[in-house]
C-alpha cells in the first residue's frame, strides 16, 4: 500500500474487487440454496438474515472503503443501525407480551 502511494497510484488492486465480487456471488448462491432445499422456520430466516448481513458488511467494508477508515468514523456509521436493530428486537418482544396480556384480559372479561 505504501508503494502505491509513493508511485502516485490510487485505489486498491483489481484482485481485491474481483475477490469481493466472487465472495458476494458465493453468499448469494448460499442464500438461494436455503430456498432451494426448502428449509423452513427459524433456521431458514436465520440463514437468510445471516447471509444478508454478511453481504452488507462486505459491501460496506470494501466498496464503501470502511475497512480503511478511522475507528471513530466506522463506529459513527455502524453503531446507530445496530442500536436500531436492538430496539426493534426489544419492541418485538414487548409486542408479544402486550398481545398475550390483552388476550388474557379480554378472554376473562367477556
Amino acid at each position: 500500500m505504501a508503494q502505491a502511494h509513493a508511485s502516485g497510484e490510487q485505489g486498491h488492486s483489481i484482485g481485491l474487487y474481483l475477490g469481493t465480487w466472487i465472495l458476494l456471488f458465493v453468499l448469494s448462491a448460499c442464500s438461494y440454496v436455503v430456498d432451494y432445499v426448502h428449509l423452513q422456520g427459524i433456521l431458514r430466516w436465520s440463514l437468510i438474515l445471516l447471509f444478508m448481513v454478511l453481504k452488507a458488511g462486505l459491501i460496506m467494508a470494501v466498496f464503501m472503503h470502511m475497512a480503511w477508515e478511522h475507528l471513530a468514523l466506522v463506529c459513527a456509521i455502524v453503531i446507530p443501525p445496530l442500536m436500531v436493530l436492538v430496539f426493534v428486537g426489544i419492541m418485538a418482544i414487548e409486542s408479544d407480551y402486550t398481545l398475550l396480556m390483552r388476550q388474557v384480559s379480554f378472554a376473562g372479561g367477556g
